[in-house]
């Protein structure tokens, strides 16, 4: 699809402020929507939206499908008599600044289960027929989904690969036994899924009748360790356990000796052919009956991924392994008609990667951080955009502008001095409007440098295990000032919502509703 000229905030709902130790679905995100709205801004873009993994990161989910049980307002299930004000009334002691993962949960997950409790016991009645309804429109994957996360707990948190071999591995009899042993446990996950899809729906539908349009986020990989690739052990390069056989990485490069060795199990890619891709099918499906927009992940690994083998201590020892190319997107298109995709086509991209994206004619990112360290030509300097592509002066794996740019070398310093025009003193508003003066028919602005922000407030670095994605914004610094001033630009470059010719929206797209079967 064509993208209309336009421009964006990047900010995850977990960095809202709020009362319960990590933004939510709540009022500061729809107060956030307004200032998105009184900023001028169509597109909104998150991080993944599923139930965070290892290292509390949004791209180490136990399910593709599945929403954050975090992101659940508590506030809004008091209000619907689910939750009393005295569950409440403790408050949270907590950073206001940041997100104490540990914290957040132990205090959270609680409350939910009190609230599930409520529900089961009568509580919210008006809300059953819709539940109802929606564990039967999701059961294809909310049903596995379900009773993973039910086992998962009855064993402690371990990886399925170590559970009981009868569970583990599905054997006949062993799904519907266990599903009737954990009952009870299963319906709260699907109680909780419910509830996280009826305020982001909510949410959603705020945010489109304000002209804004919500960017999602499609890692290409999913964790080993998640429901996906339990239940569907076929699609993936494992042995007979379970195990995988081999793992995805990158290569050792001019930063880091090793690579860096993900651990993400492999898809087969011929027997995702011979399903007609249905789980791709059915995963961007849902996706897109979330969000309006899709980034894809870690695009070049439909055109090739970096292997390693599962055993291997460090990336080095992988090689490169062609992916499946147009063939996913073919039938992808077939089922869901033609989709509103841009890609991440940053790292190590070889021409393969741009014929891929170039055939597919699908925008890939331009980084304008990336865009100092060598001379005229380099591809990432807004002279040498085009409009079939999405500027950013940042993104949540890159350090905050000001950070940036206290960090670069004398000698790249000048340079974007020079470039720019300016002296660097208001650098991260140097480059937001170097991105909305791009040709580029789409720019997304990391919501740290619209608030002038230094890398206190980075939400990722990659490679570092711990201590990410945590950062959170106090209620004072979005303020009406910043979508004043984000305004004025927006409108001076042309990014200003306009509908197309015909009055239609050009973001507008409505997911067929149909079903694929994965078998």
């Amino acid at each position: 699809m064509d993208f209309p000229r336009a421009s964006g905030v990047l900010a995850h709902p977990t960095s809202f402020p709020g009362p319960h130790g990590i933004g939510d679905l709540g009022e500061s995100a729809f107060r956030f929507v307004d200032w998105l709205a009184e900023a001028g801004q169509r597109l909104w873009q998150v991080l993944p939206l599923g139930p965070t993994g290892y290292g509390d990161s949004p791209y180490a989910s136990p399910s593709a499908f599945a929403g954050n049980p975090l992101l659940v307002s508590l506030s809004w299930l008091a209000g619907d008599g689910l939750l009393t004000d005295a569950d409440l009334g403790a408050g949270f002691d907590s950073p206001r600044h940041e997100v104490a993962f540990g914290r957040v949960i132990a205090f959270k997950l609680p409350l939910l289960r009190r609230a599930f409790d409520r529900f089961r016991a009568g509580a919210g009645a008006g809300q059953r027929p819709a539940f109802e309804a929606f564990c039967r429109a999701e059961a294809s994957w909310l049903d596995d989904y379900a009773l993973f996360m039910a086992v998962k707990d009855a064993h402690g948190g371990i990886p399925w690969v170590d559970w009981p071999d009868e569970i583990a591995l599905r054997r006949e009899d062993a799904v519907p036994a266990w599903r009737e042993r954990l009952r009870a446990a299963v319906r709260y996950h699907q109680f909780v899924q419910f509830q996280f899809r009826r305020q982001w729906g909510e949410l959603r539908r705020y945010a489109n009748g304000r002209g804004v349009r919500i960017v999602g986020d499609l890692p290409i990989f999913v964790a080993h360790d998640s429901a996906d690739v339990w239940s569907h052990r076929d699609l993936f390069r494992l042995d007979a356990s379970g195990r995988p056989t081999v793992v995805a990485g990158v290569p050792p490069d001019a930063f880091t000796d090793d690579g860096q060795l993900w651990g993400n199990p492999l898809f087969d890619w011929e027997r995702s052919a011979t399903t007609g891709f249905g789980w791709w099918i059915d995963r961007v499906r849902t996706a897109l009956s979330l969000v309006d927009v899709l980034r894809v992940d870690h695009f070049r690994g439909f055109a090739a991924a970096w292997v390693v083998p599962a055993d291997a201590s460090t990336a080095a020892a992988g090689g490169w392994e062609r992916g499946p190319g147009t063939a996913v997107f073919a039938a992808l298109k077939g089922a869901l008609g033609d989709l509103p995709f841009l890609v991440e086509d940053l790292g190590l991209i070889t021409p393969d990667v741009h014929a891929l994206r170039e055939r597919l004619g699908l925008p890939g990112m331009k980084v304008l951080q990336f865009a100092f360290d060598g001379g005229p030509e380099n591809a990432y300097l807004p002279h040498n955009h085009d409009r079939a592509c999405v500027v950013y002066p940042a993104t949540h794996d890159n350090q905050t502008t000001i950070g940036w740019f206290q960090t670069r070398p004398d000698a790249e310093r000048q340079a974007i001095q020079r470039y720019l025009g300016r002296d660097g003193s208001d650098i991260a508003w140097d480059l937001i409007r170097l991105a909305l003066a791009s040709v580029a028919d789409t720019a997304i602005l990391p919501l740290q440098d619209v608030m002038r922000l230094g890398d206190e407030a980075r939400m990722n670095t990659p490679g570092r295990a711990e201590g990410n994605w945590s950062w959170r914004y106090l209620p004072h610094q979005l303020h009406p000032g910043l979508a004043a001033g984000l305004g004025e630009l927006t409108a001076a470059y042309g990014r200003r919502p306009l509908s197309n010719r015909n009055g239609v929206d050009p973001f507008d797209y409505t997911v067929p509703n149909t079903t694929h079967p994965l078998r």
